[in-house]
């Protein structure tokens, strides 16, 4: 069962949206009328899709996806009455993941709410991935930085270098990236 959110000025939109959200099959969580209220509501409820109108008083719709995306992501489908250039680039730029234009249809609902969590799952999944293999090569190049210097330093061979940070690894039971950073630190100091 989905948990979803909506967040739009205009109880009649609200209502209307609540009963296409429930005749879907989802659960509403939770509902507000301004770009403040939508970044509380997904703090504190943590629902699966925020559907979010772009114009509201105060803080618009693409202004609370971006503080959204910083510091509680969840997928977001927009909506709107009109679909300009400026918004459907400021809304991508945001990382929306959906967008509907207004008057909206309930047998949109569904396709869009799976369709962007989906999409959404999919961009975790990369970033993660992405941010992994950037850790990955970070601690490759520690590695190969402390293996040089232990090679230069104190005349050990490729194979003898690695084996000693490897070691010290398992011994003191940290990372072989972590060791390597203390190897170059403890070098530096020795200059």
């Amino acid at each position: 069962m989905r948990k979803i959110a909506i967040v739009d000025d205009n109880p009649t939109e609200r209502l209307v949206l609540k009963g296409f959200i429930e005749d879907a099959g989802f659960t509403l969580v939770a509902e507000g009328s301004d770009g403040t209220q939508a970044l509380e509501i997904c703090r504190l409820n943590s629902p699966d899709l925020l559907i979010m109108d772009v114009k509201m008083p105060g803080k618009d719709g693409i202004e609370a996806a971006e503080e959204i995306g910083r510091c509680c992501p969840t997928p977001i489908v927009l909506l709107t009455g009109c679909d300009d250039d400026e918004t459907i680039r400021r809304a991508a730029e945001a990382g929306v993941m959906g967008y509907l234009m207004k008057p909206v249809r309930g047998e949109e609902i569904a396709p869009s709410v799976e369709l962007a969590i989906s999409r959404f799952s999919e961009f975790t999944a990369l970033r993660k991935e992405n941010e992994d293999l950037k850790n990955t090569l970070q601690a490759r190049k520690l590695i190969e930085k402390a293996k040089g210097l232990l090679m230069e330093r104190e005349g050990l061979s490729e194979t003898e270098s690695f084996t000693r940070i490897r070691k010290i690894s398992m011994d003191k039971r940290k990372s072989m990236a972590e060791v390597a950073e203390v190897i170059i630190m403890a070098f530096d100091k020795g200059r």
